[in-house]
């Protein structure tokens, strides 16, 4: 949080690090980014933690043939922990209110119900390491379901809602409008394209790590685009340069913000 005097001092130079939000809006841009960054950090985090972790039988720091496999290395945590809280996110994503808020919602809930499912029934494990006594063939079945829902899900967004402009605004778009549905344009597109590969790669027994991966990545960039990402990160680098060039103002401000905890907490 800027205090009051941190505004003052710096004029326009410390704006509001997301977005505000749109009276239509009842989600955030803050809300659509969180979303986009767990798809983002997502296949980094499951490489680092495996090979932080190695799993006997597999060798350390080797992409696996799927990001699904890593539900079978020292990352499953990660693994069930982020699709999990990617999913919650999902189904309480509430979009617009608008005509297309109903359209926003069964996607979330969609989508969100998809990558829990991922997450709770695996796919078959890797090469090179034994079957889980409790894994089936309709385990299987159940998470390529999941995850070809979950993807399909998130086309949908990028291609259909997330091009979207307000009721009643006209044909009539900003720069900045046309160049972000041109981001969600080529990633549904590239997500889809993706999602082809990967099912190629499939019924020829090949690895299908990086069609996946890079899905994930065209989806976490569709959302950050919908978030305004850009918006922050440029925020962001203001306000490090400004503190960097004030360090003590950056006291006063945590001490401000530590105040105004203490004073909602007390009763």
């Amino acid at each position: 949080m800027i205090s009051n005097n941190a505004d003052s001092n710096a004029g326009q130079t410390l704006e509001p690090l997301f977005a505000p939000r749109e009276p239509d809006d009842l989600s955030s841009a803050a809300y659509r980014q969180l979303i986009g960054y767990l798809g983002l950090v997502l296949p980094f985090i499951l490489w680092l933690v495996a090979g932080v972790r190695p799993t006997e039988g597999l060798p350390p720091w080797q992409l696996l043939e799927s990001v699904s496999s890593y539900y079978y290395t020292g990352a499953v945590s990660a693994f069930v922990g982020v699709l999990a809280a990617l999913g919650a996110f999902l189904v309480t994503y509430r979009g617009y209110k608008n005509e297309y808020r109903w359209r926003d919602r069964v996607a979330g809930v969609v989508a969100g119900i998809a990558a829990v499912l991922v997450a709770l029934f695996p796919t078959a494990g890797p090469t090179g390491l034994p079957v889980l006594s409790w894994w089936t063939k309709l385990t299987g079945t159940i998470h390529y379901i999941a995850a070809a829902t979950l993807f399909c899900s998130f086309i949908f967004f990028s291609l259909f809602l997330f091009r979207k402009s307000k009721p009643g605004s006209g044909k009539t778009l900003t720069m900045s409008k046309r160049v972000r549905n041109g981001i969600h344009t080529f990633c549904g597109i590239a997500m889809a394209v993706c999602i082809a590969w990967a099912g190629i790669a499939s019924l020829m027994n090949e690895p299908i790590f990086w069609p996946e991966a890079l899905a994930l990545e065209f989806f976490a960039v569709s959302w950050l685009a919908k978030g305004r990402a850009d918006r922050t990160l440029i925020a962001a680098g203001r306000r490090t340069l400004y503190y960097g060039c004030h360090p003590g103002q950056l006291a006063g401000d945590v001490l401000d913000s530590i105040r105004s905890l203490q004073n909602v907490s007390q009763p």
